[in-house]
């Protein structure tokens, strides 16, 4: 059985140390998981840093191991990141937690022309709390030590800025030519994808997309869900990465 995984505070953590989870993830983890004494558990702080021992104490809602091994992930040459469009009804944390569990370092929430959802001034943070959670759940039931970054809303203008300092972007278009097997994946830096809404990308977001140096690829003959199309196209990158490794 895979060794569960929680997250909590991490203070320069020392093999033979003990290492309390209190507050709610330490109540779910005693009282909902009902995880017991000689049970084997990783910590992590959900920055690639974690912990992993046997439960030495588990009550009232605190969980305490003793540190048998520390556990550190190396950060990968490249970055990432996903820029969504935002999706109707529960669509949103699906594609949130698809991604995370395929390894994305970042997710940019997009409000694009032709999304129906709307994100007005007063439901920003609700809207990123709720992506933030699923990440947090997803990483932890994937077994990642780094939870993705949940950036905050990007306009247009403010992601063809950014496409400027990637080292390659993917603009995702169901009539675009050139597939993203065609493409040179570099072997560092940050690749930046992006996700149009239900209604697809506008003409004008293609062009300021394009003009800033984005790519316009085609990852499937059929027209893809929008939480499924970053799935898609975070799964294709990782692999031609490995190709043009090679």
């Amino acid at each position: 059985m895979t060794e569960p995984l929680f997250l909590g505070d991490l203070d320069a953590p020392q093999v033979g140390q003990r290492v309390a989870l209190g507050g709610d993830e330490g109540r779910h983890a005693a009282a909902v998981r009902r995880i017991r004494v000689g049970e084997i558990v990783r910590i992590g702080d959900g920055a690639g840093t974690a912990v992993r021992g046997p439960v030495v104490e588990a009550a009232r809602g605190v969980l305490v191991i003793e540190v048998a091994e520390v556990l550190r992930e190396q950060l990968s040459p490249v970055r990432y990141v996903a820029v969504q469009a935002l999706p109707k009804g529960d669509r949103a944390e699906a594609a949130v937690e698809m991604l995370t569990e395929l390894g994305i370092d970042e997710i940019v929430p997009w409000q694009a022309e032709r999304s129906v959802v709307k994100w007005a001034p007063e439901r920003v943070e609700r809207g990123l709390s709720r992506w933030r959670i699923t990440a947090r759940e997803a990483a932890k039931q994937c077994r990642r030590l780094r939870v993705p970054t949940i950036a905050a809303p990007m306009t247009t203008a403010e992601l063809a800025l950014r496409i400027e300092q990637t080292a390659l972007t993917a603009v995702l278009h169901e009539t675009a030519t050139l597939p993203l097997a065609g493409l040179s994946i570099p072997s560092q830096g940050e690749i930046m994808f992006i996700v149009g809404p239900e209604g697809g990308l506008s003409e004008d977001e293609v062009a300021a997309f394009a003009a800033a140096g984005g790519h316009v690829v085609l990852i499937a003959e059929s027209v893809l869900r929008t939480s499924t199309a970053g799935v898609v196209a975070l799964a294709q990158l990782q692999a031609l990465g490995v190709r043009d490794a090679r």
